[in-house]
């Protein structure tokens, strides 16, 4: 099913479509009301958890995470591995110029709340491995090509993201002349987050493509199969909202200035860093789809790492875990509105751009 006209006229879209940002307020309200009018609820859910993992949180991004990558076809997404352009422009914007853009803010919007300072530094080095895939498809995104820098991205989170911690809390500041900070960051924290979030949906979704094609075919797969489990996406999406603003609606509520000034960097940092890999991403030639990859898997960040590493460091009441909370807090709208802002730029930057395959075409109701 295509769209029958440009995809940001809002007559073109259904109704999921139009009502995706209303929607996901009305999550965040939801979750806000809870924290707000049944603090027990907070506590239950809190009880719930395995190490640095919350449970219930944990399955609502499985939820998310299987149908999109289900729907990944992963035949085609070997062949992403060959576009180097894209491959080195994507470590480039998550490994160098994502966290650097973050300390540099950090340090320009909080240069007098170092607990705050130091979240947001690490809510930088965690490269987003969950719900980008989301924003991706939302976007029209290539949806194989964000499966690849995904799983790349997480075997780069497994292995630099202590000497990254290491470099930007302790050796940089010290050559600038700053003060430092001293962290230790667990690896079994960071490898399970990875394991959890990315490895099972993506080993989900592998398997239901692998076995459905080979059993009922491919038409019976994408035709019937997927979108049956398609619309789990959105449901996924909207409960892990409604549970992270129930878990730290609170703390939001309790400190709004200081939320505040949390939140004005992380705006920056998330305009930026999308507005400059999508314009990379052209100049550098990819295509509209792969440009909007390049775009939202830098600028999206994995903010289950970040509040876990924060927690398990300086601890669950201290200003490192308020700025990693307010990461997702603020990601979420922002990200949204850049899903819009994106469709905008397609036919403005890509006017010429070559047809693309149906499962791009889709609506947000059938896409997620």
């Amino acid at each position: 099913m295509s769209l029958p006209g440009p995809v940001t006229k809002p007559a073109a879209l259904g109704a999921a479509d139009r009502f995706l940002p209303v929607w996901i307020l009305a999550a965040m309200a939801l979750g806000l009301a809870l924290a707000v009018f049944a603090p027990a609820f907070g506590d239950l859910l809190h009880s719930f958890s395995i190490g640095s993992v919350s449970v219930p949180i944990a399955i609502g991004l499985l939820v998310m995470m299987y149908p999109v990558l289900a729907k990944v076809r992963y035949s085609d997404a070997r062949a992403v591995a060959g576009d180097r352009k894209l491959l080195y422009s994507s470590l480039v914007m998550n490994w160098l110029v994502g966290p650097a853009l973050m300390f540099a803010l950090a340090w320009a919007f909080l240069p007098d709340l170092p607990e705050y300072r130091t979240g947001l530094i690490i809510v930088g080095l965690a490269r987003c491995i969950a719900m980008v895939l989301i924003w991706n498809d939302l976007a029209c995104g290539d949806r194989e090509a964000a499966a690849f820098l995904v799983a790349v991205n997480s075997v780069f989170q497994v292995v630099a993201f202590s000497g990254l911690g290491w470099f930007y809390l302790q050796v940089l500041p010290s050559w600038l002349g700053l003060p430092t900070t001293s962290a230790s960051f667990s690896l079994w924290a960071i490898t399970l987050s990875v394991l959890v979030f990315l490895g099972i949906p993506l080993i989900a979704g592998y398997f239901s493509r692998r076995f459905g094609e080979a059993t009922r075919g491919r038409a019976w797969y994408e035709g019937t199969f997927l979108p049956r489990v398609g619309p789990f996406a959105l449901y996924g999406l909207l409960f892990t909202i409604v549970l992270l603003f129930a878990l730290q609606g609170q703390q939001v509520i309790d400190r709004p200035l200081d939320v505040v000034r949390i939140a004005l960097p992380l705006l920056v940092y998330f305009a930026v860093t999308f507005i400059v890999g999508f314009v990379l991403g052209k100049f550098i030639g990819l295509s509209y789809e792969r440009t909007t990859t390049l775009a939202f898997t830098a600028a999206g960040n994995n903010f289950e790492l970040a509040i876990a590493v924060a927690i398990g460091t300086f601890g669950a009441t201290s200003g490192q875990a308020l700025a990693g909370i307010v990461g997702p807090l603020i990601e979420v709208p922002v990200l949204v509105g850049l899903v819009y802002v994106a469709l905008w730029m397609r036919p403005r930057m890509f006017p010429t751009r070559s047809a693309v395959s149906a499962h791009h075409e889709l609506p947000v109701a059938d896409r997620v």
